[in-house]
């Protein structure tokens, strides 16, 4: 009998090495998916250090930078939704700044608006700041986005919208409490809790005709829709759709964030995404030479400026090397 209890114990301690080790060889399996795919998303732009007119605004050289994410102080990213067409690279239609700071365990958010009239850094122009991805591509658009905020920007992350819709979908789709009802893209929109899928929640984000508050209320849909995907994403632990999840993040995004950054964000700063403070960036609209723009004045400028400042406030001091 004894026998017979120590050869079942054998056989269930076999067992359960056994699903241990394919758990762990799975494990292996995804982990060299992710890799592989940060690989696959990760692209470089040409390095530069934009220095704020602000001198309480310090720019630390990129080894100090490297060492400030390992002790989880705070980082910024613009975030570019494009539309990309055949032949045409498209323009960045989506323009959100994010800064996390894990001291404050908070995320301050907003939107640029696409027509805002700013100089297009390294083309020489004043335009729509969406234009400087269609002139420039990430680096153009990064750098007036910096110019535009004085206030320098940390990471990109480029998102093909189409890509985005199929991200919402594997994701199961992205709850939004919609402010009034609406009719857009051959469908209507209730007023009060809808669950969308992909090509609704585009459909949704893109409105501005219709919004009494035009652009300013597009962009907090917009924001509504990357806040909830952004939460779905960090809890999500559905081994099988993660897998889909990487491979369509594989075709629609680029980043220069790189996997080791990527980790330490997903185990040490996840827990920051719940505070996150959405704002807005207000101007009014002003026709010239034919074309319509949106203006912020120079005090809405500094306004948003000091937020930035104020939320990527950072108490440790590291050493230069």
């Amino acid at each position: 009998m004894k026998r017979g209890w120590r050869r079942a114990l054998i056989g269930i301690g076999a067992g359960v090495a056994i699903i241990g080790l394919g758990i762990a060889g799975y494990a292996w399996h995804l982990y060299g998916s992710v890799k592989e795919t940060a690989a696959k998303i990760y692209e470089p732009i040409e390095p530069t250090v934009y220095v704020s007119k602000d001198p309480e605004v310090t720019v630390k050289p990129q080894a100090v930078a490297e060492a400030l994410i390992e002790k989880r102080h705070p980082f910024s990213v613009v975030v570019m939704g494009v539309d990309e067409r055949e032949n045409d690279k498209g323009r960045s239609d989506t323009l959100i700044v994010l800064a996390v700071n894990p001291a404050k365990k908070s995320i301050l958010m907003f939107n640029i608006p696409r027509d805002t009239r700013t100089e297009i850094i390294g083309h020489g122009t004043t335009d729509k700041i969406n234009h400087a991805y269609a002139f420039g591509g990430v680096t153009m658009a990064k750098n007036t986005v910096e110019h535009f905020l004085d206030y320098p920007i940390d990471y990109y992350v480029r998102i093909n919208m189409e890509g985005f819709a199929h991200l919402i979908d594997i994701l199961g789709g992205v709850e939004v409490n919609n402010p009034f009802s609406f009719y857009y893209g051959e469908h209507q929109f209730d007023e009060g809790p809808l669950k969308l899928n992909g090509d609704l929640a585009l459909l949704y984000s893109r409105m501005r005709y219709e919004d009494p508050r035009g652009d300013l209320g597009r962009n907090a849909r917009q924001r509504d829709i990357l806040m909830e995907v952004m939460k779905s994403s960090l809890k999500f632990n559905n081994i099988t759709q993660i897998q889909k999840i990487l491979k369509e993040l594989g075709t629609s995004v680029k980043t220069n964030i790189t996997f080791d950054e990527m980790k330490t964000f997903m185990t040490d700063y996840r827990e920051d995404v719940g505070n996150i403070n959405m704002v807005e960036i207000s101007g009014s609209g002003s026709t010239i030479n034919s074309i319509w723009y949106l203006i912020v004045n120079k005090e809405e400028r500094e306004r948003i400026h000091e937020l930035m400042k104020e939320q990527m406030e950072d108490n440790v001091t590291v050493a230069a090397p």
